[in-house]
């Protein structure tokens, strides 16, 4: 049990420094990080995820999402954004893999989907 959770712990510091470099630079998401770090934080520490819950990282861009509310546009906005950006640099960077390219065609369009059909938009305000 203890390797489980030492596991989870540094999954959850890896992928939270990888959210934080993801606020800076922008080919970087910092949402798809942000997730799994506080899925491995609430099962490996307490003191980690009450840490990360109070972060204006996590209260900005998640905090709706898994409390079960939704995104704000803004937030939503922000998703999407950062998923066109990696993907298309990802797109340039296959040069002549059509099988690639069209892969990543698919998963954005699955990600565009989900995001516009299947996440609640919330109003800012009812935060």
């Amino acid at each position: 049990m203890h390797l489980k959770k030492g596991i989870l712990l540094c999954l959850g510091c890896l992928c939270t420094a990888l959210g934080a470099v993801g606020a800076v630079l922008p080919l970087l998401p910092m949402f798809p990080f942000l997730l799994p770090a506080a899925f491995c934080f609430a099962r490996s520490s307490d003191r980690l995820n009450d840490w990360l819950r109070g972060t204006k990282l996590y209260r900005e861009n998640i905090a709706d999402l898994a409390a079960g509310r939704g995104m704000t546009k803004k937030a939503k906005r922000r998703v999407m954004a950062s998923l066109l950006m990696g993907i298309g640099f990802a797109v340039m960077s296959c040069k002549g893999a059509w099988i690639g390219c069209a892969a990543l065609a698919v998963a954005w369009i699955v990600h565009i989907t989900v995001f516009l059909f299947r996440v609640k938009t919330i109003d800012a305000a009812a935060n």
